[in-house]
């Protein structure tokens, strides 16, 4: 039997990268999916996100395993959206087991010279969003009475220092605190919540021509594999950055029975970085 078996997962971010990503593979494994995004440009994000096209591909996807899925068009910043979106699919579906807050974005920018419609965006979506996403979810966790897995997706950033990404870090510092005091006031629920810490990862969020330009200041026409270059010395093992299967892999587990004990952690899934 997989491991997710008559289980409903519900993943924000997921038109596509990491958040499509887990849609797929916990499909995989037998779960039911909620999936939202916002389907849309944040002006201050300097990468082009996800689309609504990109969001029925992860449909598509999903509904080839033979699994069901449930999509919306919402933005995690909006609180009675996401509980709309969230309580609807429920309604469909009759439960809800697994929680991936997986929706987050980054600018990048010197914290003296970062606008503040920059660092609303990032706080508002990274830490408020995961904040909504918990806040809707756990009534329909706690009324299952079979207790939960959340999952939230921080980063390394959220245990270490990067300059230039203040808001990022902030955020990601932020739902790690969000995560431990969610575990405690939960676990007499049995519902589990843990952080999973990512280093870079083969998505738009980091192949984009304003990441090459971050992490190749110097360099006049920055490609991909100069930036592999250098992502991979910040790593201890040899590879320049995880795939999302990596994280996703990360997530199956801490939303399996195979973890049914593990609450309150950091997990990171960075390729070494974080003690390099």
């Amino acid at each position: 039997m997989s491991r997710l078996t008559g289980k409903v997962a519900f993943i924000t971010g997921a038109a596509r990268g990491q958040g499509r990503s887990h849609a797929i593979r916990l499909a995989q494994e037998g779960a039911d999916i909620i999936a939202t995004d916002i389907c849309g440009q944040i002006e201050s994000v300097p990468y082009p996100m996800g689309t609504w096209d990109d969001l029925a591909q992860t449909v598509d996807a999903v509904e080839a395993l033979d699994r069901r899925i449930i999509a919306s068009q919402t933005d995690v910043r909006d609180y009675e959206a996401t509980k709309r979106a969230l309580d609807d699919a429920v309604a469909q579906f009759g439960r809800l087991d697994v929680v991936s807050a997986n929706a987050g974005v980054c600018t990048i920018a010197r914290s003296q010279d970062m606008s503040g419609e920059a660092w609303r965006d990032v706080i508002d979506t990274n830490l408020s969003g995961v904040w909504h996403t918990a806040k809707v979810a756990i009534p329909h966790l706690i009324a299952g009475g079979r207790g939960g897995s959340i999952v939230i997706t921080s980063s390394v950033g959220g245990l270490m220092a990067m300059p230039n990404l203040s808001s990022y870090v902030a955020s990601k510092h932020g739902v790690v605190g969000l995560m431990r005091t969610l575990a405690l006031e939960l676990a007499p629920h049995s519902i589990r919540v843990n952080t999973i810490l990512p280093t870079q990862v083969e998505t738009p969020m980091i192949i984009n021509d304003a990441s090459l330009r971050f992490f190749l200041p110097d360099s006049e026409r920055p490609t991909v594999d100069e930036f592999a270059r250098v992502s991979q010395q910040m790593l201890a093992l040899p590879i320049p950055w995880v795939q999302p299967l990596d994280i996703s892999n990360a997530l199956l587990f801490l939303a399996s029975d195979e973890a049914r004990y593990i609450t309150g952690i950091t997990l990171p899934v960075d390729g070494g970085m974080l003690i390099k």
